[in-house]
């Protein structure tokens, strides 16, 4: 199926150069034949509906042979588009000719199954009308123009697009648009690979969290940010005129657009912009973000390059230092300040932009007194430059963008080896087949179409957030050394600015990467799990850079930010994702024993589960007493996290050090109530501070509730204090009941079960260890279709909390069925087998890491009513547990279930995984 993919998507693109790109890989209107009723002459022939050049009057159009008469005769023209095979489409996009002397106002679709859509009130200026339909399979499309004004009526373009189920690639099955409404600010990232450095995007509303960023309800774009990660933003730019002042700033450039005529895929995003008719495309490579701009009209062109922009609660631009290298180069750098959550209180960018003809002048407006002609060099804040050209109607002109946290020069090199041309398809080209190779790494089949976007776009997801911060040739900031604590809530620091390089392999390349991220808060419980699936490369590259890390600054980061730390959430989640990555046998790029070290060490008082030594007090109480003062969340986490320390010392063969971390993980049975039978925080004194179950005090973003089931490493106990089997899962299924009006999401440290956030998101699975996995099954599947199962704007990821992917990573688990409460931390780690939503799911194995090369998830009789798991086999062999070893997994074969609509409540209650024996 790849094979086939990318080969299609090469030629597809073949076919797009040297015009404005086509609609992405899902346009087929570029491979259709084409005829029309007439031509009003060679410059309008019918082929140029399909040419790529949209809204430049008199170019790209197709127009017919007018006739008139004086009493209002008008003969209407058609054109067909026809394809050698029937194509599933839902979508046309007609764009009218841009002379307002020759509109269509209404056209008749006709299709070959006999279906009929009628269009009225087509815009008049060349803007994009997208006409959507109920999906239908045809061999040709026929447009019959029904109204108009004018003789020589036609089209400036028409584009047509599959429907998912006629998707030839993973890139056209991700939907971006997927609850930006309520989303952050770096989530849309559509300029961007996999983890990549350059992250560009559009700013429609400016703020961070609930609907920032790119939110898809706002009318008007305010600029392209080129960086969208947590907490850091940067080098706002916009194609626009001399007309609009600069020193007006957002609020002069600014421009309307319209999601008719707009293009949002992973690596590739078009616009246009209304205000000026200026068509935007972006792309990029790993550390490059890449523009190409089509002015359609004949203009004084100026781009606006803001090196002082502010995106609330994000950071804010200071400091900028600039050079003028030649009429086609800019360098220098910028201060990024004023960051929301924490963090070093300096990030310094370094950039080289480069256009592919001279401007003819580079101004500057500095805050709003100054204006400079045609500048060399300029320092200080709200700097704002304009690179100015003369455009042609339908002129292009490309511009790329590097940056680095280390140096200009470092800038410049990772502009020369990931960015030479100036062919745009071809960047766009690769950013399609890297993101193809990384999406296809799990391939689903069945399932409804929109469950398939769903679960594409929830890997576009995981795979998005958490960016590279080292430069090509592995140079990366180190900002560990801490020299001053400060501002909200003391989570700043001052910290010493160094160039390090991580280690290089035999051929001097460098082993691995160093990322910045949101917290790995939790994530046992998500992308610990999937991206040790299909990606097991990321778990070893990340684990090898908090690694780095600590052996920079001794602490294992939270949350790393521009290579130094800061200090959100709690307790040491990143002992949890390293560990899980040694206990699968992937910790390759650093030595198992120095890791083990550092794990240790964080562990204890001044490491990171004391937030260094901003908690230090209360991880000696904790390490002394077994739990952590007034907090129940913190204790349940430390827990969590000394008890998958005390697994690797087991693997290790350091039996004192196992025997330590494995009484500290018990401690969490301190804070049980033995009365109401939940988990609530106690004081020094050991009194509990609250025994309200629905009450967030005491606790971190939830409640007794909703947390109490997450000592997921200690379950058969917890099962045991709560009164066995049929009390645990009683009293759980209470909760997800009482939940699901409320499609089992509530604020934070409210109701009873919450999916929109990670302290909850193993308690679907928790059932199948009280023996009624039927329960599991059926949980899982609702919460699957309730709260990850939109596919709107509004509707997708719970609602508040996707932190960088780990709401899409529990969705994608649920999907397919397969989870691991102990986050994969056990001496032998297992997968439980839940209900997955598509027939056939296969998991292509990296081989640098895995025995076998594919993993196959069949299931039979499958289908929104047939949820439980009936009998099972694995390579042949019944299976009667609900879980399987990581071991089987990584050799490759396959997981065969049969499906029904009533529970079997005899399957999978065999046995336990080894580590609750």
């Amino acid at each position: 199926m790849m094979k086939f993919t990318l080969i299609y998507i090469a030629l597809f693109f073949l076919s797009c150069q040297g015009a404005l790109s086509y609609a992405g890989p899902g346009n087929i209107a570029p491979l259709a034949k084409v005829v029309a009723s007439s031509n009003a002459g060679i410059e309008f022939s019918e082929k140029n509906v399909i040419d790529g050049i949209i809204g430049v009057d008199g170019k790209g159009e197709w127009a017919c042979k007018g006739e008139t008469a004086n009493w209002g005769y008008i003969k209407f023209p058609w054109i067909q588009l026809s394809w050698d095979e029937p194509q599933w489409i839902d979508k046309v996009v007609l764009f009218d000719r841009v002379s307002l002397q020759q509109n269509i106002s209404g056209v008749k679709l006709l299709f070959s199954d006999g279906s009929i859509e009628w269009v009225n009130q087509l815009p008049s200026d060349g803007t994009g009308l997208a006409v959507k339909f109920t999906p239908r399979k045809t061999k040709w499309i026929k447009f019959e123009v029904t109204d108009g004004t004018g003789s020589d009526l036609g089209f400036s373009e028409i584009e047509v697009y599959p429907s998912v189920e006629g998707a030839k690639d993973y890139v056209s099955l991700v939907n971006p648009y997927i609850e930006t409404n309520k989303g952050r600010y770096e989530y849309f990232i559509t300029g961007s690979l996999p983890f990549g450095m350059a992250t560009s995007a559009p700013l429609t509303r400016d703020k961070h969290q609930v609907g920032g960023g790119y939110n898809y309800n706002e009318k008007e774009i305010l600029g392209f940010q080129q960086i969208h990660t947590w907490m850091m933003s940067g080098i706002e730019i916009m194609p626009a005129t001399t007309q609009e002042n600069p020193f007006e700033g957002r609020n002069s450039w600014k421009s309307s657009f319209n999601h008719d005529d707009e293009i949002v895929q992973p690596g590739y995003h078009r616009v246009m912009l209304q205000k000026n008719k200026i068509w935007v495309e972006q792309t990029a490579t790993d550390r490059v973000s890449f523009y190409r701009f089509q002015y359609t009209k004949k203009s004084d062109a100026r781009v606006v390059i803001d090196m002082g922009s502010t995106v609330k609660n994000v950071c804010t631009m200071v400091d900028a230092r600039i050079d003028k290298v030649s009429n086609t180069e800019i360098e220098g750098s910028f201060s990024t300040v004023k960051r929301f959550w924490g963090g070093p209180n300096d990030i310094r960018v370094f950039f080289v932009i480069q256009f592919d003809k001279p401007f003819t002048s580079l101004d500057v407006w500095q805050g709003d007194k100054t204006i400079k002609k045609d500048i060399s060099h300029v320092e200080g804040d709200s700097v704002k430059l304009g690179a100015e050209y003369v455009m042609q109607a339908g002129e292009q002109l490309n511009m790329k963008i590097a940056i680095s946290y280390t140096s200009v020069e470092n800038a410049k090199n990772n502009l020369a080896h990931e960015c030479t041309t100036w062919n745009f398809d071809e960047v766009r080209n690769n950013a399609a087949k890297i993101w193809n190779q990384y999406l296809g790494r799990i391939e689903a089949k069945g399932g409804t179409p929109q469950q398939r976007q769903k679960f594409y776009t929830d890997l576009w997801h995981v795979l998005l957030g958490r960016q590279k911060i080292n430069d090509v040739n592995g140079d990366y900031p180190d900002r560990t050394e801490i020299t001053k604590f400060g501002g909200r809530n003391g989570k700043f620091n001052d910290a010493v600015f160094k160039i390090k390089s991580v280690p290089k392999d035999e051929n001097g390349r460098p082993k691995f990467n160093m990322y910045l991220s949101d917290a790995f808060w939790l994530t046992q419980w998500n992308l610990n799990v999937l991206w040790g699936l299909a990606w097991p490369e990321l778990m070893d590259d990340f684990s090898a850079s908090l690694l780095e890390y600590a052996k920079n600054g001794k602490l294992l980061p939270r949350a790393p930010m521009g290579g130094g730390y800061t200090f959100i959430m709690t307790g040491d989640p990143a002992a949890s994702f390293i560990v899980s990555t040694y206990m699968k046998g992937l910790l390759k790029k650093v030595d198992a024993n120095t890791a083990f070290e550092i794990v240790k060490e964080n562990q204890m008082p001044g490491g990171m589960i004391s937030g260094g030594e901003m908690d230090r007090g209360a991880a000696e109480f904790y390490i002394k007493n077994g739990w952590w003062p007034n907090n129940a969340g913190v204790t349940i986490e430390a827990g969590f996290q000394d008890w998958g320390a005390a697994q690797m010392a087991a693997k290790l063969g350091r039996e004192n050090d196992y025997n330590l971390f494995r009484k500290r993980a018990s401690g969490w049975t301190n804070c049980f109530d033995t009365v109401g039978r939940f988990i609530f925080p106690k004081d020094k004194n050991g009194k509990f501070t609250h025994t309200n179950p629905l009450s967030g005090a005491g606790w971190v973003e939830s409640n007794a509730w909703q947390a109490t089931w997450g000592v997921s490493h200690d379950i058969t106990k917890l099962i045991d204090l709560i009164g066995g089997r049929d009390s645990f899962c009683n009293k759980l299924n209470f909760a997800f009941e009482k939940a699901k009006e409320q499609d089992f999401v509530d604020d934070y440290s409210s109701g009873y079960i919450s999916y929109g956030n990670q302290p909850g998101c193993s308690n679907a699975h928790l059932f199948s260890y009280a023996g009624k996995p039927w329960l599991t099954q059926y949980w899982v599947r609702q919460v699957q279709q309730q709260t990850y199962g939109g596919t709107t704007p509004d509707a997708g990821y719970g609602g508040h909390d996707e932190d960088e992917g780990q709401m899409g990573g529990i969705s994608a688990l649920m999907s397919i069925g397969l989870f691991d409460i102990m986050g994969n931390e056990a001496q032998q780690p297992v997968y439980e087998i839940t209900s997955p939503l598509f027939d056939e799911i296969t998991i292509h194995l990296n081989q640098n890491y895995y025995e076998g090369e594919s993993f196959v998830i069949k299931c039979y009789n499958n289908s929104s009513a047939n949820k439980y798991i009936q009998s099972a086999k694995l390579n042949r062999s019944t299976l009667k547990t609900f879980w399987f070893t990581h071991n089987d997994f990584s050799k490759g074969g396959q997981l065969e279930l049969w499906m029904g609509d009533k529970p079997n409540h005899k399957w999978g209650v065999a046995g336990l995984p080894p580590a609750c024996n």
